[in-house]
């Protein structure tokens, strides 16, 4: 089961390059000034990348936790 812990790895280390690019994306929306619905339409979508970053993180915590259980 070694495959499944390096892959759930891999996927969890994506999971939270994608929180950081949000975090990242979120600083620079504010640095860019803008006014209230601007930078509410643009937040509202970050919110949805977030949260499918933080569910592919955790399917990929969820496959090391089986692999080491399994393994």
């Amino acid at each position: 089961m070694e495959w499944l812990i390096w892959a759930g790895a891999v996927i969890s280390l994506l999971g939270v390059g994608g929180l950081v690019y949000c975090v990242v994306a979120a600083a620079k929306a504010r640095r860019a000034d803008l006014d209230q619905t601007a930078m509410q339409s643009r937040l509202q979508a970050l919110v949805a990348m977030n949260m499918g970053a933080l569910a592919i993180s955790s399917i990929g915590l969820m496959m090391v936790v089986i692999g080491i259980l399994l393994g």
